[in-house]
């Protein structure tokens, strides 16, 4: 995943929602070591301090937690509580934003369900 510098979105923004896919992933289990502020940028060529700012992020939400002096690490449940919150808010509005979209282009709800079993079926052959 590459970062998107054009996007409205702030790059710590992105950082963090990248190390949330790399735990979503199992890239990162619990209790281990997480990319150092340094590693981040020098993988996405952007300041330290923007890279140090997205951890912050996690670290402030109990995602991750300090080691003092060894860095940072993936705090036990985080996925759980990944998950959790996007479910309960970023999925939430992204379902309310298309519900909206469909309500002002007439489309019911049984066709927007098909809609959504159709888009599932494509990415489950997709993945295969």
């Amino acid at each position: 995943m590459g970062l998107d510098m054009v996007e409205d979105k702030p790059i710590y923004v992105q950082i963090a929602e990248w190390l949330e896919n790399e735990i979503l992933c199992g890239n990162i289990r619990e209790n281990e070591k997480i990319y150092s502020q340094y590693q981040l940028a020098e993988m996405f060529n952007i300041n330290p301090a923007t890279a140090a700012k997205g951890i912050n992020i996690l670290a402030d939400q109990g995602i991750l937690y300090k080691k003092r002096g060894l860095g940072m690490f993936l705090s036990a449940n985080s996925k759980e509580k990944i998950q959790y919150s996007r479910k309960n808010h970023t999925l939430k509005k992204l379902v309310e934003a298309v519900v909206t979209e469909a309500r002002r282009l007439g489309v019911y709800e049984n066709e927007l369900i098909d809609m959504m079993r159709d888009a599932k079926k494509e990415l489950d052959e997709h993945e295969k």
